[in-house]
């Protein structure tokens, strides 16, 4: 039974959190109004803004102390997202904010529902909640709805498994965002509440006391040391319906906590002791106020103690509430109950846990490993047969013996281990191996020992196990082997339990051991990625994530993607398509236009080892060097091709190649991929091609004198304009296969085109296209180039010599 089963929990609790959030996205803050003169700022944090590229995310840690009051958490973004039309949003495009207690969330990890602007629920404290992003968030939260400790918020550009999955390009909206959060707590230590309007009254413990007969608590035989926490005031009398709120600190594991009401006695002058219908009801809660509604445990300290096993390591606050003091038919109205409060904390002996302190209970120590990445380590029992030369141990040595004829599967072995401050990215790796059959379930609890009505996770078979989820990891489920992971374990203590089975069978020939280490990526990312790891917001909490490759995605890579046929497919289809290049670099050669040639020639093949990098098939150099060749070469190839129109000799097309080869090298380097250097490349062809046309026509003309008089007869110097533009027109028609032309900008069409279709899932399918319409429409525009040049057989007048002819007209008519 997991954790959550046994808290006492209430649907008002999901009501009153759903309200609150559904409240806080369709208004503006209040913080401002709300805070009063008797809380202050203990902490307050400014996100500047960043940005969310897609696929991209962020954390932003939040600590809360156990005695804070308030949290007020604003988030800004420029995300434009119609709430109701969620389901239509690609989740790989969706921006979603997350919230998860004690280590990062995990989206991809959760069934999550995205269909509303408000978390949909919460289930308990371990459970993290999404929601698609907004323009303005803004919450208020108090310590009457959530815990203190670390709380984490999770912005992410997308989710779903493709997320970490490797991709060839990466396109989608970028959004910007920024965080104000600020934490408050009273002036006054001992009220609480989001005004600070209510008293708690901190219960002080003591060393080991001894109880006498009359004590409704039993004192285990085997309990080593017993501790009393008691409020300052020894009696305290209150009337009907009046609460009072205790606190107490558990500071580490105890076996049992006890909460009693004794001195109990009644103020009135009618007598009321002894009925029956007299309530003291007791609420008690782990770190946020109890409620009748909202509570952890309860019970009613008139009639019995209120008992808890294993409470789990933080503070507790105690409501006790009279109730039902004055009979019906009693005359006195101000009747009081007087009681004294007080709280047995049961300790074990050292090296002793469970039920009675029968079982045997080992402190792990840290070895720090020998890795890079941070807060790598594994652990090893303090005090046990064990060496420290190796990450794994035996347990028969350690097990535990049955005591005093307890059942067989009564038995338990205990470890306890310690996840340090800002390792809560991290992983725990849990293994056992044996050469036989494993006769040991594992349970795991956080702050506290497991048992196996309480426990966070666990793993007794294949059938019977934690749900599975993100956070629960099973890699290996065999009789001699178990593998599997926590994902992203809360910083702090870890209660490890293994429940023995089949005790009372011979296992002196069988050896188990076990492996407990804090690892990074689980798996290492199955092979299918690389392990990395980057930081919060804060740089507190350092996390780690896969990168997956182009087949595969989810947390840890083990989602295949892409099928083994489909990779083929995707792989021929992108490197086959660069074969278009034949068809310039083979009229180019034809031509005997050797710089173009080499051009198209070493375009296409680089293109065709870089997507055999990128694809995973094989990699000719690195990736970045590939990359630049593929793209440097791909604008060089479309310049080429503009310079090539113009009938210019080879010392200025040089000149050309060589400036605009600097141009688009830098263009290359720097954010190679950004779809403006299409429309970049473009401008500088054009502005090549007529820089070749501009040298043409000075060469033609320089050896020509111009005369810059202006014809007295305006309509005989229209005629002339008119005569040189016609020829000019006529010049470029017979200059250009005009069929080609239209048939190259319908290719160069063809390949915008598939440049606006293409996305991350289907980038093979329309970049091989672009390869084709790209390299087809070179050949085009190559071919639109006649090879006849005619303008020197009927070259345009020149100016001096039409203001000749006009002027020797003019003074044939006597003008």
């Amino acid at each position: 039974m997991p954790f959550n089963s046994i808290l006492c929990s209430n649907p008002n609790l999901i009501l009153s959190i759903l309200a609150l959030f559904s409240f806080s996205f369709g208004l503006c803050s209040t913080s401002d109004q709300l805070v009063t003169g008797d809380s202050f700022t203990v902490s307050s944090f400014s996100y500047p803004e960043t940005m969310l590229k897609p696929s991209d995310l962020r954390y932003i840690r939040v600590d809360l102390p156990t005695w804070f009051s308030a949290v007020s958490i604003a988030l800004k973004s420029d995300v434009d997202l119609d709430v109701t039309k969620v389901e239509k949003v690609p989740q790989s495009m969706l921006p979603v904010a997350c919230f998860r207690d004690g280590s990062p969330p995990l989206p991809d990890a959760s069934n999550i529902s995205l269909k509303e602007a408000a978390v949909s629920g919460m289930n308990n404290l371990y459970v993290e909640q999404c929601f698609p992003m907004q323009k303005h968030i803004t919450l208020r939260l108090t310590n009457e709805q959530i815990s203190p400790g670390v709380w984490y918020i999770g912005l992410f550009n997308g989710v779903g498994p493709a997320r970490t999955q490797s991709k060839m390009i990466i396109r989608g909206p970028t959004y910007s965002f920024s965080a104000n959060i600020s934490v408050e707590a009273c002036t006054n230590t001992m009220t609480m509440g989001e005004f600070c309007n209510s008293t708690v009254y901190p219960l002080s413990c003591t060393g080991p006391d001894v109880f006498d007969a009359s004590d409704k608590v039993a004192v285990k035989p085997m309990v080593g040391n017993v501790m009393t926490c008691r409020n300052n005031l020894e009696n305290l009398c209150v009337q009907e319906g009046v609460a009072k709120v205790y606190s107490l600190d558990i500071m580490n594991m105890v076996e049992e906590l006890s909460i009693v009401a004794t001195k109990v006695s009644f103020k009135s002058a009618a007598s009321t002791t002894g009925a029956n219908d007299v309530n003291l009801m007791c609420f008690v809660r782990r770190g946020a106020m109890p409620s009748a509604t909202l509570h952890d445990y309860s019970s009613d300290l008139y009639k019995a103690p209120l008992t808890i096993q294993s409470p789990l390591i933080g503070r507790w606050y105690i409501i006790v509430l009279p109730l039902n003091l004055t009979r019906k038919d009693a005359t006195d109205s101000d009747v009081r109950i007087c009681y004294s409060m007080e709280s047995r904390l049961s300790e074990c002996p050292f090296g002793r846990a469970g039920p009675n302190c029968t079982m045997a209970s080992y402190k792990l120590q840290t070895v720090l490993g020998r890795a890079v990445s941070p807060f790598e380590s594994y652990y090893l029992p303090i005090g046990g047969e064990v060496s420290s030369d190796s990450a794994k141990f035996p347990l028969e040595p350690l097990l535990s013996r049955s005591l005093n004829g307890g059942e067989p599967d009564d038995l338990w072995t205990y470890f306890t281990m310690d996840i340090p401050r800002g390792a809560a990215g991290g992983n725990i790796h849990v293994r056992l191996s044996s050469n036989e059959k494993i006769s040991y379930e594992v349970y795991a609890r956080f702050g506290g020992l497991p048992s196996i009505d309480s426990w966070d996770y666990y793993y007794a078979n294949k059938s019977r196990r934690s749900d599975p989820s993100m956070f629960f990891m099973l890699y290996d489920s065999r009789e001699d082997k178990v593998d599997f992971y926590i994902i992203y374990a809360r910083e702090g203590t870890w209660g490890i339990g293994l429940r023995h089975l089949n005790t009372n069978s011979d296992s002196s020939k069988g050896q188990t051991f076990m492996s407990l280490s804090l690892e990074r990526c689980p798996n290492k990312c199955s092979s299918r990625g690389s392990c990395k790891y980057s930081f919060d917001a804060s740089g507190l909490t350092s996390y780690s994530f896969c990168s997956c490759d182009r087949d595969h995605g989810g947390f840890d890579c083990g989602i295949e993607l892409v099928s083994y046929k489909e990779h083929i497919r995707q792989s021929v289809f992108l490197i086959a398509s660069n074969a278009a290049f034949i068809l310039p670099a083979f009229w180019a050669l034809r031509q005997k236009a050797w710089a173009e040639w080499i051009v198209y020639t070493s375009s296409g093949i680089s293109s065709a080892l870089y997507h055999a990098c990128d694809v995973g098939t094989w990699c000719a150099l690195n990736y970045s060097a590939l990359q630049f060749m593929d793209f440097w070469l791909s604008f060089m190839a479309v310049v080429s091709t503009f310079v090539y129109l113009a009938t210019i000799n080879e010392a200025f097309k040089r000149a050309i190649h060589t400036a605009v080869a600097i141009l688009t090298a830098l263009m290359a380097v720097t954010k190679a991929t950004r779809s403006s250097n299409i429309i970049l490349v473009i401008v500088i062809g054009s502005l090549g091609l007529l820089i070749g046309w501009l040298i043409e026509l000075s060469a033609k003309f320089r050896s020509l004198s111009f005369s810059f008089g202006v014809p007295s007869n305006f309509r005989q110097s229209l005629q002339a304009i008119k005569l040189w533009l016609y020829n000019l027109v006529k010049t470029l028609l017979r200059r250009f296969r005009w069929g080609f032309v239209l048939a190259g900008f319908a290719a160069l069409a063809m390949a915008a085109t598939s440049w606006t279709l293409e996305s991350s899932e289907t980038y093979w399918f329309w970049h091989s296209w672009w390869h084709i319409a790209i390299y087809t429409s070179s050949f085009f525009f190559l071919c639109s180039k006649a090879n006849i040049v005619d303008d020197d057989e009927n070259p345009p007048p020149p100016t001096s010599e039409i203001y000749a002819l006009t002027r020797q007209d003019s003074f044939s008519r006597g003008v």
